[in-house]
């Protein structure tokens, strides 16, 4: 226990500005999707053009491909919820997702699983022997599945994005990147409330 608290310190005192900046943006991107306010995705691209840096850094290949991914998705995110009906309100709107869409995203999680999974080996065995493939690819395959799903509004985007925050604290963490392991309890947490807030508006519109 005195060596993970150690651990923590060090990290903690080692974090950089940029990671600080990249955790606080991303901490107000997150509070903005809960509120299914817009400027999620604005605030969101400072988090995920950093994140790309800090993880090629840290040869954390998956998150690196989830935070390009995130970059090309909140742009186009930030299209679809711009988007207005004949009343000038917001054309997509928060509902649970029926079989179909069930369907749909476990298999949109299978197919990068195992594309990423079979990547990271790759890579591990032959570029960056300190890639975590299983890891990596789960973390990265959940992260895909949530930010597909949020912008198509769908309640389940939260149950994935809970998945992502549980494998990235102690991916990170061993990474040594401790404030981003701690930013992902963050959200953890808010994702949580997240949930619980986009259920209650599901039942209203």
């Amino acid at each position: 226990m005195e060596t993970i608290w150690q651990q923590f310190i060090s990290g903690m005192q080692q974090t950089t500005f940029w990671e600080y900046i990249a955790v606080v943006s991303g901490i107000a991107s997150v509070w903005y999707s809960r509120k299914e306010n817009i400027l999620v995705y604005p605030v969101g691209l400072v988090n995920t053009v950093i994140y790309i840096w800090l993880s090629f850094k840290g040869h954390l290949f998956g998150e690196a491909s989830v935070n390009f991914y995130y970059t090309v998705m909140s742009i186009y995110g930030w299209i679809i919820w711009a988007k207005k009906d004949v009343s000038h309100h917001a054309a997509v709107k928060i509902q649970f997702s029926d079989k179909r869409w069930w369907v749909y995203q476990l298999a949109f999680f299978a197919a990068f699983y195992i594309a990423l999974y079979l990547s990271l080996q790759y890579l591990k065995q032959n570029f960056a022997s300190g890639a975590i493939p299983w890891a990596d690819a789960f973390a990265a395959s959940t992260a895909f599945t949530g930010m597909w799903l949020m912008t198509k509004k769908k309640v389940e985007s939260w149950y994935w994005w809970i998945a992502t925050n549980i494998a990235s604290i102690p991916l990170y963490f061993f990474k040594q990147y401790v404030f981003t392991s701690v930013y992902y309890i963050v959200l953890l947490v808010m994702a949580g409330f997240g949930l619980m807030e986009w259920m209650r508006k599901s039942k209203t519109t």
